[in-house]
């Protein structure tokens, strides 16, 4: 009984403990639920996303480069030469030191002419998506606006698709100076090594011109629109003014040299079409025209441009990933608005093959037959002269390694086989009654002249199977009559019978040099500087697209068409000839090695033409940048060589005092296959 008097006397106190016990463990899981929680929101929180990695990729770029900029501002000037030198040996004196030291000055003074996309082009006027943008450049630069507001940048690059001018309420012009093509983009020179150069024998802005232009629009709009070419006639006339007379050294680069063609017909024609400036106004105020890069007969890459959008290194990224090309860039369609854009630019009409099948050769011929892309093969070792042309490379009844003639072929097969094994459908002779890719398409803003065309005028022109240089004009204005148009009122494309003429007078003759006449100047030089060793587009293998979109381009470069034998040029879809990478060496050289050589119809007064050729060799190591012997398009414009040429003209040598014509490759003798009437 005491017992159990005891037990009950302890209940309250055993309740209490359980409940406490109770209350603990009821904590204790709290405490667990919590930890729990805060793990998994650990957890959560170190989940890694792409996100993450791009950010960090970036930030790692942005610290990286902001530490290698301290270290290099810290350290002496001279060590990146001393690293330079202990790798590769002593570096050459730059040509303008080399030239100082011989005691050269400034002499002539020197005008710069820019090709298409090297000048820079800022913003005047624009609509509310470009608010900000006012005299910033759309394009040069850092190009940010691209990734910014891509839609909105192609809007202002764009021109009017009727007129070639500006669209309304916007107004793109171009950069003024030296600095309008000193640089393309951050790092990448242009002008600026070749500028350099020159100032250190004296030269400056007052004897260094800027020809600056809207190299978008027509050569005569740049006219008709900003006055472009007065500015440079009247400029010329102060430079030689204010240099005790010395006539000007005119330094043209890639379009710039079919521009400056333009530009000395149209200074010396009669007002209102022309300057006024009288028939001895080059012979006055020009000393010398040395063109480097020069596309006189045009590139056959300005065709793929506008037929699709494309050139080698497009078709070769679009092989690789075709959805970044064909998609992401600007949302959708990149390509469609890279044709609508670049469509609406006439000056890219100035450089479609010019001459025809006379020039380019036909489905069977073409001056450069039997080239060998093999990189091992003999010729350009040498120096050659016009009297002494590389040996003869192709054996007699050897296959044509290329039919270079055929510009476009549908199909590796319809590429190669003899002419006489073509079967080649009439696509003008299709009927148009066919029904449209989809009768009720909407492509908005990237409508290109293809959603016009039915499907069965599509397959007619692949059907067609080849192009030659003369066939491919037919092409585009079948494919892009209203551009074809605009541009036929700028440019021509054929060869003169009688270039006294009246016709020949009218300025879409003026920058093709088949069409016109050289300045009555004989003591002028016209030099053609230029590029060799490097594979250059010539021709091309296409295909018919897939037709899964609604608002696509029907043709494509067949990136998979490639050639199998030796020496073999076929690769990635694009037959490769001598050149520069972009313009053809036959383009670049003709008519300094034949066409204007001595007194012809093209050049009555017999002034004295010179071709300078530039061998390539790459880069040896990362430290020499681009390189100071590249022959590469624009990279030439760093070539040592080139520049000391360009610097001993502009002190006063004349093209003998510099050794006349240096030849690597067959160019004389490419010339002499060409049957024109000289």
């Amino acid at each position: 009984m005491a017992f159990l008097r005891r037990r009950k006397g302890r209940e309250p106190e055993i309740k209490e403990i359980v409940e406490q016990q109770s209350e603990d463990e009821q904590q204790k899981g709290k405490a667990r639920e919590k930890e729990k929680e805060e793990i998994k929101s650990s957890r959560s929180r170190t989940k890694w996303s792409c996100i993450d990695s791009c950010c960090w990729f970036i930030g790692y770029i942005v610290v990286m480069w902001w530490l290698l900029m301290v270290l290099y501002n810290a350290l002496p000037s001279s060590l990146p030469q001393y690293v330079t030198e202990r790798i590769t040996g002593p570096l050459p004196d730059a040509p303008g030191v080399k030239l100082k030291k011989e005691g050269l000055k400034v002499h002539h003074p020197v005008v710069f002419v820019p090709g298409i996309v090297t000048g820079g082009l800022e913003l005047w006027e624009g609509h509310p998506c470009a608010d900000g943008l006012f005299r910033k450049r759309l394009w040069g630069g850092t190009f940010g606006e691209v990734y910014k507001r891509p839609l909105c940048w192609v809007e202002h690059m764009s021109l009017d698709n009727e007129t070639g001018l500006d669209p309304p309420g916007i107004r793109v012009r171009p950069v003024s100076g030296l600095v309008a093509a000193d640089y393309f983009a951050p790092g990448y020179f242009v002008w600026a090594v070749l500028i350099a150069n020159l100032a250190q024998i004296g030269y400056e802005e007052k004897t260094m011109y800027m020809a600056a232009y809207d190299w978008r629009i027509s050569f005569q709009n740049t006219e008709v629109r900003d006055q472009t070419l007065s500015r440079l006639k009247s400029t010329i006339e102060l430079m030689v003014k204010t240099n005790d007379g010395r006539k000007v050294v005119v330094i043209p680069h890639s379009m710039g040299v079919l521009y400056f063609l333009h530009f000395m017909k149209w200074v010396e024609a009669p007002a209102p079409r022309g300057g006024g400036g009288g028939p001895d106004w080059c012979a006055n105020h020009i000393k010398a025209v040395m063109n480097i890069g020069g596309p006189f007969f045009g590139v056959p890459k300005a065709v793929t441009g506008l037929f699709s959008a494309e050139a080698k290194d497009v078709a070769v990224a679009r092989a690789v990933a075709p959805g970044v090309v064909d998609n992401e860039v600007f949302g959708r369609h990149t390509l469609q608005h890279v044709m609508r854009m670049t469509r609406t630019w006439d000056s890219t009409m100035s450089m479609i093959p010019k001459g025809g099948e006379t020039i380019w050769g036909d489905l069977d011929w073409s001056p450069e037959e039997g080239y060998d892309c093999n990189p091992g093969r003999d010729g350009h070792n040498e120096v050659h002269d016009s009297t002494n042309s590389s040996i003869e490379r192709q054996n007699s009844g050897r296959k044509p390694l290329a039919h270079y003639g055929r510009i476009m072929s549908f199909g590796k097969d319809a590429a190669g086989v003899p002419s006489s094994e073509l079967v080649m459908r009439d696509y003008k002779a299709t009927s148009e009654n066919n029904s449209l890719i989809k009768s009720n398409v909407s492509c908005g803003d990237i409508w290109t002249e293809y959603h016009e065309m039915s499907w069965g005028s599509i397959k007619a022109i692949a059907e067609h199977k080849v192009y030659t240089a003369g066939t491919v004009l037919d092409l585009l204005h079948y494919v892009a009559p209203k551009m074809m148009q605009r541009g036929d009122a700028h440019f021509s494309y054929g060869i003169a019978d009688n270039l006294d003429d009246t016709k020949y007078e009218h300025h879409k003759y003026w920058s093709n040099p088949l069409e016109t006449k050289l300045p009555n100047a004989p003591d002028m030089e016209i030099f053609s500087l230029y590029g060799v060793g490097i594979p250059t587009e010539r021709s091309y293998v296409y295909k018919l697209s897939p037709t899964g979109d609604t608002c696509y381009i029907p043709f494509q470069i067949d990136s998979s068409a490639e050639g199998g034998d030796a020496g073999n040029c076929l690769k990635g879809g694009v037959y490769l000839a001598e050149g520069d990478e972009t313009v053809p060496a036959l383009s670049a050289g003709y008519m300094c090695a034949k066409g204007w050589r001595g007194q012809t119809r093209f050049n009555p007064s017999g002034m004295a033409t010179y071709i300078r050729e530039y061998l390539h060799a790459p880069p040896a190591n990362f430290l020499e940048g681009r390189g100071t012997q590249s022959g590469a398009h624009v990279d030439i414009m760093g070539n040592f060589a080139l520049i000391e040429d360009v610097i001993r003209v502009a002190a006063g040598a004349k093209g003998k005092d510099i050794g006349g014509d240096q030849v690597y490759s067959d160019i004389f003798k490419w010339s002499e296959k060409i049957n024109l009437k000289l």
